[in-house]
């Protein structure tokens, strides 16, 4: 597979940043489920897919989950065209039925909650992170933030489902250019890399 270009590199990791606003641009339902097409082929552990999604589009999601956020998140939740609770299933191994076809994985996981919550966790945000990539490669912008109550959370949006708990937040929207920070720095490979 071919490297792709530098516009392309940009969009994707250069030149993305978080947002604190969003312009007036709505974002539609269609873009949503194009954002989903897209993360869904991002690898997880046997496939697992653990990530549940609440898209928060109404101004009734939004002031629920706003309530749950601390300091300025609230009112960047309420002011966001969307935002997205990434969630995590602490069952996931009852889909593997469906999802990995390779093997009978869910033994696995039986009766080991500490490695379901631990998988899900890793795999989630990692789901999560590809949510950030596809919505930019889409020409939407991204705002994620842990500044919130998880288990506010947990309780206003996945008290039918008690295996499913947040991991992050983020707002998703048409980026305001002028309420985002100065870069932060990125270290040359050097500082934080060694080959073994």
């Amino acid at each position: 597979m071919p490297a792709i270009n530098d516009q392309a590199l940009d969009q994707l990791f250069r030149a993305g940043r978080s947002y604190n606003g969003y312009t007036d641009e709505p974002v539609a339902e269609a873009e949503l489920h194009a954002i989903w097409d897209l993360m869904k082929w991002g690898p997880t552990s046997v496939n697992q897919m653990p990530a549940r999604l609440i898209w928060c589009t109404s101004d009734e999601a939004k002031a629920k989950l706003a309530e749950c956020a601390s300091g300025a998140n609230g009112d960047k939740i309420l002011k966001a065209p969307v935002t997205v609770i990434i969630g995590m299933d602490i069952n996931f191994h009852e889909q593997l039925h469906e999802l990995f076809l390779h093997t009978d994985a869910k033994p696995w996981f039986d009766g080991n909650t500490e490695l379901r919550e631990v998988s899900a966790m890793r795999n989630s945000t990692l789901q999560g992170a590809y949510f950030i990539m596809a919505a930019r490669a889409l020409g939407l912008d991204t705002g994620p933030m842990s500044g919130f109550d998880n288990g506010k959370v947990d309780l206003a949006f996945f008290a039918d489902q008690p295996g499913v708990r947040s991991n992050f937040i983020s707002t998703l929207g048409h980026g305001d250019p002028s309420t985002v920070y100065g870069r932060s720095p990125r270290p040359d490979f050097g500082k934080f890399n060694r080959i073994a």
